[in-house]
């Protein structure tokens, strides 16, 4: 069974960093794109950035800098650094994968809330 485990939220206050990681265990598949969503209080979830198995990126246009996304393939884990957050990135940040099959797995989030 893929499990996708989520650590580094908390609290911090605007201004600050986090770095949120995200190990994949159990894949017998390869896994291809990995990447971060987020769902702030009493909205949808959104994408937050995308990185493929190459190392490619994408960022969602609210990022502007802010954040980087990378990964470790050799141990099939992906980071998101956060700075210069702001009281509007607080959301629960879930970790997102899919395999050489195309199926999708979704680890359960972790909350990050920015005070003003």
């Amino acid at each position: 069974q893929v499990q996708l485990v989520e650590s580094g939220g908390g609290l911090v206050q605007a201004g600050g960093s986090l770095r949120l990681s995200c190990a994949v265990s159990g894949s017998r598949f390869s896994i291809n794109n990995m990447g971060w969503y987020r769902q702030p209080p009493g909205a949808q979830r959104e994408l937050v950035a995308t990185i493929t198995k190459i190392g490619s990126t994408n960022y969602a246009d609210f990022v502007e800098g802010r954040f980087t996304i990378s990964r470790d393939n050799t141990r099939n884990t992906v980071f998101l650094q956060m700075n210069s957050l702001r009281p509007e990135d607080t959301a629960v940040y879930y970790c997102n994968a899919n395999d050489v099959r195309a199926m999708n797995f979704w680890g359960k989030g972790t909350l990050v809330t920015v005070s003003t």
